[in-house]
């Protein structure tokens, strides 16, 4: 990995500006071209070693959200999964070793449209997903210094 892209994913950890051109930004903070940014973030995103750049927003600034688990017997976790992976509202979806073994986050605009998103997946699946909404939110900050000289802020 080359020294601009170590830079880019050390600085940006933390930010991407928020502006109309934000690869223009980042380019022009590191001293590169924003074709020089662009070409980086798809050699990643090729690589699989980036999967998305996007927002980490409060929710509850943006509408509601919920943790949900659901018990599906190992028969049909997969095709539980890809209709769970299939419905707009879920990210973080994840199976895990437990009576409760698929485990995901819901998003909208209300906590009424999460109850319908709700009542659809027990419709659909016929099992009853356990809802837990935050009731404190937490922020943990998951960035590090990557390289040598990391410009991560503290």
């Amino acid at each position: 990995m080359d020294l601009l892209t170590q830079r880019m994913l050390d600085r940006f950890q933390h930010g991407v500006p928020v502006c109309a051109r934000p690869y223009q930004a980042m380019a022009e903070e590191l001293g590169c071209s924003e074709a020089d940014i662009l070409e980086r973030l798809a050699r990643l995103q090729e690589t699989g070693a980036l999967s998305r750049i996007g927002p980490v927003m409060e929710h509850s600034k943006a509408g509601s959200s919920s943790l949900v688990a659901l018990a599906v017997p190992l028969a049909d976790i997969e095709q539980v999964a890809a209709y769970i992976n299939s419905l707009p509202e879920v990210n973080h979806n994840y199976e895990r070793e437990h009576d409760y073994n698929l485990w995901f986050v819901l998003t909208g605009p209300s906590r009424s449209h999460l109850d319908a998103v709700l009542l659809d997946i027990h419709q659909h699946t016929g099992l009853e997903p356990l809802d837990l909404p935050m009731v404190k939110p937490h922020r943990i900050d998951l960035g590090f210094p990557m390289f040598q000289d990391s410009e991560v802020p503290q």
